[in-house]
């Protein structure tokens, strides 16, 4: 987000320049990311944590710097011109009666949160004069919206916003509309609390509900998108009808035009649950949403509609009618946390005097009392924008950042014993060597992945099923990943994109999963990423072939290639015997692809990435992929490397060309010779594979190579040709017909 430093300037009298401010700022973790313009057209570039929304805004930003710079913080204070007070209606309305809430009764339901008010679960109620008709603001849901606050001007003049608001708005980015609805804009970015206008003569039947939405509803929200809502929705509504998407956008039939005379000003606070669900379920994600996601202030609702009416009386005219309407049914109190300054500089290891930590947290609105005589402790009481501090140790992140990291001494924590190897470590490290041996970049990709991508890409894991996100960031991270495939593809896109076509990647993480008896599990896993140029160079000289234009040899020589890459590195663990087989995943090209299994183990699956999903990936060109499990790999130990002499003795070949149905694999074949036991069967393998042609559709022929070689002596003639015809003979009862 920007936000622009003179604005800052306006709360706190700050001697440094721009440049210094930024630099500090990010010093304390309201990172500054850059600065653009100069003058009172200079932005910062702002970073700042989903857990700090308080900082989402000028005087957040101001209170921080008044922290660094150990300076005043200005307050913000509303000057109102007095209206004349309505006439009370007859009769009541709710716990409260018909009148709105003076300052003095909201100070005393501020201090019996927890008592009679908080008891309240029907609804509240609270009522403001509008000439001569009351005017009721009724909440349904109070566990929902615990606080509504509004204030009411009849008789201002919808203008353009004077041109100090608009230029600032312009600065981040907000076109200006209206000095009404600016006025809710200015609100936002100056204090971070979100408000609304609502033309008060379109609002039917003279009151404001919140509600829960009734299933089948329209809205017509301000982006002129027709809505259909669901009794999952919170609204706020008048006598008939939703005006708007609690704590995301207002509706369309009630905003603010030209010819709007009377304003109701609405600000609240919403459950951050329900506006996060509503804005994910429309996929309407708003700068209030964003911030009523994370935690709004609850204390400022008061504050904000007082700002935004001076700001509309300011420009535009008119006269507010009653005293502000505060409907509240619990306090929103955060339970006091007990700081100790020994705990603090047990934990930053050096010495921060208890003087030093009273003048850090009172800057940033901490309000402490001491207690305690033996041990120096405070009771903290939290202030109202600041949910994200629950425990001691965060208050001591508090001291340790506005003190400043850099003040620290550097030393090493103390330890005692012998170094201890991590689990699986040296195999970790075989895997890592072999791969960067191998020509492979280590790369890391994001944990979370989408939906879709989840459901496409299928686990390795049996029976697993997809770990899900409560607070996602968006629809495409909204589930842990199941399969490091998604983030490899994503990798191999970015750097095609960007004409970088010799691309080869790996990375070793953990996937995220529900197991079968729903305990959360974190396998580990391995995946290689290569792109078609890139494998083709490994094994191809001069001109690289097309596969894409239906070269078949040379596709299958690219996965060989590629199988080769994944063969060195299960070599280096034992195993008895390594096959493959073809029974992959969906996602794979279903020729050229396999799995690699080891005494009926499934160890990783491997090939050419399918077609139609390199074309939904947007692939510039085709790519292989190879995911190992790890789990399953790193129980076998580690290969030892053995010397073996060579042998003295002269090995002999024998060619045999066999022509097969193409259901038989090579696997069969081998499988079937090994069963032979030949002990001078030094290496059995294919040559060359030939199709069309003479050869009927539906078959191939295949020519193979037998080494048989003694390392006791010469194998004499007769014993080859022995040996020769049992391997024919095996072959033939596999199906094969031997070729002259």
């Amino acid at each position: 987000m920007k936000l622009s430093p003179q604005w800052v300037r306006d709360y706190v009298d700050l001697t440094v320049d721009d440049r210094r401010l930024a630099e500090d700022l990010t010093n304390v973790g309201i990172a500054v990311e850059g600065i653009t313009g100069s003058g009172a057209d200079t932005d910062f570039e702002m970073e700042i944590g989903t857990n700090r929304p308080d900082a989402m805004n000028h005087y957040g930003v101001a209170r921080e710097a008044a922290a660094i710079y150990d300076l005043p913080l200005k307050p913000i204070e509303p000057k109102l011109t007095s209206a004349a007070k309505a006439a009370s209606p007859s009769g009541s309305h709710g716990a409260a009666g018909s009148r709105a809430l003076s300052k003095q009764a909201r100070d005393t339901l501020s201090k019996q949160a927890g008592g009679a008010a908080s008891k309240q679960t029907q609804s509240t109620t609270e009522t403001v004069a509008v000439g001569s008709a009351p005017f009721p603001i009724t909440v349904e849901e109070p566990q929902l919206c615990p606080r509504f606050t509004g204030r009411v001007i009849r008789g201002t003049r919808i203008k353009p916003s004077p041109q100090k608001i608009a230029h600032r708005l312009q600065l981040l980015d907000q076109r200006p509309i209206s000095n009404a609805v600016d006025a809710t804009n200015y609100v936002l970015w100056e204090i971070g609390k979100p408000t609304h206008v609502f033309d008060l003569d379109l609002l039917e039947g003279g009151k404001i509900i919140v509600r829960k939405a009734r299933n089948g509803e329209m809205l017509k929200t301000l982006d002129g998108v027709e809505r259909k809502l669901t009794s999952e929705d919170l609204v706020v509504a008048d006598a008939k009808k939703p005006v708007g998407l609690a704590g995301v956008m207002g509706g369309y039939d009630t905003m603010i035009t030209e010819k709007t005379r009377n304003i109701l000003i609405e600000s609240a606070w919403w459950d951050p649950v329900t506006i996060r669900k509503a804005s994910r379920r429309h996929a309407l994600h708003t700068d209030a949403s964003h911030r009523f996601e994370r935690g709004a202030d609850f204390e400022s609702t008061v504050l904000s509609c007082d700002r935004v009416a001076e700001l509309i009386l300011e420009s535009g005219g008119g006269e507010l009618v009653g005293d502000v309407v505060d409907v509240a049914s619990k306090k929103m109190d955060q339970a006091p946390v007990v700081l100790r300054v020994s705990e603090a500089q047990r934990i930053l290891g050096g010495k921060v005097d208890a003087g030093e930590i009273f003048r850090i947290l009172k800057k940033l609105g901490f309000e402490l009392i001491p207690e305690g005589q033996a041990d120096a402790q405070f009771r903290v009481h939290i202030p109202s924008w600041r949910l994200d501090v629950e425990r001691e140790i965060d208050l001591i992140e508090e001291i340790a950042r506005l003190h400043g990291y850099d003040k620290f001494e550097n030393t090493l924590p103390a330890y005692s014993g012998a170094v201890i190897e991590l689990p699986d470590a040296a195999k970790e490290a075989t895997l890592r060597q072999r791969a960067l041996a191998l020509g492979y970049n280590e790369a890391v990709s994001l944990t979370f992945i989408s939906h879709a991508d989840a459901e496409k890409f299928s686990s390795l894991s049996a029976g697993a099923k997809v770990l899900e996100l409560e607070n996602p960031l968006s629809e495409e991270a909204s589930v842990m990943r199941t399969s490091m495939i998604p983030g490899m593809l994503d990798m191999l896109a970015w750097n095609l994109n960007r004409d970088t076509e010799d691309v080869r990647l790996f990375e070793m993480g953990r996937v995220y999963e529900l197991s079968a008896t729903g305990e959360r599990i974190e396998p580990r896993r391995a995946c290689l990423g290569a792109t078609l140029t890139a494998v083709q160079g490994s094994f191809q000289q001069g001109a690289v072939l097309d596969v894409s234009k239906g070269d078949r040899a040379a596709a299958a020589e690219a996965f060989r290639s590629f199988k080769g890459d994944v063969e060195n590195l299960l070599a280096a663990f034992d195993s008895s015997e390594l096959i493959f087989d073809r029974q992959v995943a969906e996602y794979f090209h279903p020729g050229r692809a396999a799995r690699a299994l080891v005494e009926g183990t499934v160890l990783a699956q491997f090939g050419q990435i399918h077609p139609d999903v390199a074309a939904a990936q947007k692939l510039r060109q085709d790519v292989f992929l190879a995911e190992l499990d790890l789990e399953k790999l790193y129980q076998r130990g580690l290969r030892k490397a053995q010397f073996r002499t060579l042998p003295k003795y002269p090995a002999v070949e024998r060619d045999f060309s066999f022509i097969f149905a193409d259901s038989v694999s090579f696997e069969e074949m081998r499988k079937t010779v090994n069963h032979l036991r030949l002990d001078e069967l030094r290496d059995f393998r294919p040559v060359e594979i030939f199709r069309g042609g003479a050869i009927d559709a539906g078959k191939y022929s295949i020519l193979l190579r037998s080494t048989f070689q003694s390392s006791e002596r010469t194998l004499r003639e007769d014993e080859v040709a022995q040996w020769s015809g049992k391997i024919v003979a095996a072959l033939q009862a596999l199906g094969g017909t031997q070729r002259a």
